[in-house]
């Protein structure tokens, strides 16, 4: 727990900048253009401000990665090299645990399988190796993607797997093997040079497989189907390879195939992923989100398939993302140029001939249009249309800018349709979100269980509705404030006039001592810290941010963490030093004592006054304002030193 830094274990599926003291970036666990994710390196915590997830290095894995509390403890013992001792788990455990793992210990097995029918059989050297060879790859290219061959038999890596111990079910699960209709198994890649697909952090979830034959029937590429450790439309491959490279570069080159990413290696350019011969999808595009937003997509040299491609990357342009386009000429893709000029003319072939995307777009579909005015006033809406998806309004008055210039149309007349679009886009998005309330609202008065209702005491009806929910908001928000207190300052010690040698976690019990906290979780964490006290022992607020309990956990998580940050230009540039709430620790602390105990006298004196109204027996009445009297005397004390502490 101490090795896992925060910053490190986040910074590896989520792209952080600086912000005052802490680092922000887009919530990797639900969509958003605005960054609201905080990861406070300090405190070893994140929080989102959007969704309201938080938690430590371990919870993160866990909720990202889908893990169980061993899993993502074993994820990052692996990530910091740390060794694991376990101790022997029940069968029923072991069979929960080992079930996923198993699909992970079958696609090793296979891999490593292929790799040596590759390097050591002669069949492998004759045909897989030697058609690498033939295509120019060098033997630490396709060493480090652990590229390997099936050899042409009907159930070669089967027989093996189970030789070795492998049961045959997680060999189905996986794909590797597949049963025909009279039960027979065999090989689902024979014949085929394999590329396997590492997941994000190097565990081998899939495979492709090229067939290296002529028949028109056979398919060029098979991929692993769907698993429960495989899904293709949030997988890049390469990534695991190129992440590091395209954080340092803060660029992405996106390719089409398998051979193109290890070709654009081998020309030294190792920030480049493919996307596994899908079509690209939204999970891929935030994946790369995650390391930079900056995309070059390398396009083959083929017309009708740029053009396809074109209409299918505006979903990049709404994801925030920085688009260029690189194409290659006479129906050179990648792998193929990179072979046909050398490794230094590519990497100069990419630097020199990348293209924006709008425009890029705008180019190719002009020529295709000609002179046919129908054609051009499709191609411009066209081209707006892809404007209108770029979030950042700044970026999309450029582009209209420069798009008027090469359409050859006044630009007032762009932004005119633009604006129509975006209208027309936040119409449908309102209606949409409109109507999933509705239902949610439906769902909610004919599903939901009735709330509980108040606790049955003298307080329960001491003003009108609206006065009585303003009173328990406010109480609540004080009850909470109190709590924060306590987990940011509880174990610093007092040194105020007349007080000394106590701890202010121990100074805020003994101040509360008459106070009873309404809100349950609150209530749950004083009445531990007090506990914790009389035992001798103070908490600190790391002890509840891990705590066990969820609930405990997420309220200590956001009571000690902030969405807003005070920006540094304050001294550095304007030279005005503002004094934050730690300079005045004992105003802070009594201010929040008293802050919440004056609103449990205002509680009450609102049920007072309510009782001396519905009283009838003059007696009693009167024992009452004489009540009310005390209390309001009590309040006015309250009131006073409040307004004291905050002058001072």
């Amino acid at each position: 727990m101490d090795t896992a830094r925060i910053e490190e274990v986040v910074g590896d599926f989520v792209h952080l900048k600086k912000r005052g003291t802490s680092l922000i970036g887009n919530c990797p666990f639900h969509g958003e253009k605005t960054p609201s994710f905080h990861v406070s390196v300090t405190k070893g915590i994140y929080k989102c401000f959007g969704c309201g997830k938080g938690g430590d290095s371990v919870r993160f894995i866990m909720d990202h990665e889908k893990y169980s509390y061993p899993e993502a403890l074993k994820f990052l013992a692996n990530k910091y090299n740390i060794e694991v001792e376990e101790t022997e788990l029940s069968p029923q455990a072991a069979e929960a645990q080992s079930a996923k793992e198993s699909l992970y210990i079958v696609s090793q097995y296979a891999a490593a399988f292929f790799v040596k029918q590759l390097w050591e059989t002669d069949e492998g050297k004759g045909i897989g190796l030697s058609y690498f060879k033939e295509r120019g790859f060098r033997e630490d290219i396709l060493k480090k993607f652990e590229v390997g061959y099936s050899p042409d038999v009907w159930d070669a890596m089967t027989q093996s797997a189970i030789n070795a111990g492998h049961n045959i079910e997680f060999l189905e699960a996986t794909g590797l093997s597949i049963k025909n209709e009279k039960g027979k198994i065999y090989d689902r890649f024979r014949g085929r040079v394999m590329f396997p697909i590492h997941n994000f952090t190097g565990r081998i979830i899939g495979f492709g497989g090229r067939t290296l034959k002529t028949d028109k029937n056979v398919p060029k590429y098979v991929n692993s189907p769907e698993s429960e450790i495989y899904h293709k439309s949030n997988v890049l491959y390469g990534l695991f390879h190129a992440k590091k490279a395209i954080r340092e570069s803060d660029n992405c080159y996106l390719a089409e195939g398998y051979a193109d990413v290890l070709s654009v290696h081998q020309a030294g350019i190792e920030n480049v992923v493919a996307s596994s011969g899908t079509s690209l999808t939204v999970e891929q595009i935030k994946l790369i989100g995650r390391f930079t937003q900056n995309v070059t997509i390398l396009f083959d040299g083929d017309a009708a398939g740029i053009k396809a491609s074109l209409r299918g990357l505006d979903m990049i342009l709404e994801e925030g993302l920085n688009v260029k386009i690189v194409s290659f000429p006479d129906g050179h893709d990648p792998d193929s140029y990179m072979h046909h000029v050398g490794a230094g003319a590519f990497k100069t072939y990419l630097e020199q001939n990348r293209k924006d995307f709008i425009l890029y777009k705008a180019n190719v579909l002009l020529k295709d249009a000609g002179d046919d005015p129908i054609k051009r006033a499709g191609i411009i809406r066209d081209i707006v249309e892809s404007i209108a998806k770029i979030p950042d309004q700044i970026k999309a008055s450029v582009f209209i800018r420069e798009c008027s210039s090469l359409l050859e149309i006044e630009e007032r007349i762009l932004l005119t349709e633009l604006n129509k679009m975006r209208s027309a886009k936040s119409k449908k998005t309102f209606e949409s979100n409109q109507r999933a309330s509705q239902t949610n609202n439906y769902a909610h008065s004919s599903n939901a269980p009735e709330p509980l209702g108040p606790p049955d005491n003298l307080w329960d009806d001491a003003a009108g509705p609206g006065e009585t929910q303003v009173q328990s908001l406010a109480e609540d928000h004080q009850e909470r404030e109190v709590v924060r207190l306590l987990l940011a300052y509880g174990h610093e010690f007092v040194n105020w006039d007349n007080i000394d040698d106590m701890y202010i976690g121990s100074f805020i019990m003994q101040n509360l001592a008459d106070v009873d906290f309404e809100n349950a979780l609150c209530k749950r964490i004083v009445d531990y810290y007090k506990s914790e006290i009389d035992n001798g022992r103070l908490p600190t607020a790391n002890h509840f941010i891990k705590n066990e309990d969820r609930d405990i956990a997420d309220l200590a998580i956001t009571l000690s963490t902030s969405e807003y940050a005070l920006s540094e230009n304050w001294l550095n540039k304007h030279q005005i030093y503002v004094k934050d709430e730690s300079m005045h620790l004992k105003a802070t602390i009594l201010g929040g004592i008293f802050h919440l105990k004056k609103h449990k006298v205002d509680k009450i004196l609102s049920n007072l006054l309510k009782e001396i109204k519905d009283e009838k027996d003059m007696d009693n009445q009167m024992i009452l304002m004489q009540r009310y009297g005390v209390i309001k005397g009590v309040e006015r004390e309250i009131s006073k030193f409040l307004g004291s502490v905050i002058v001072k």
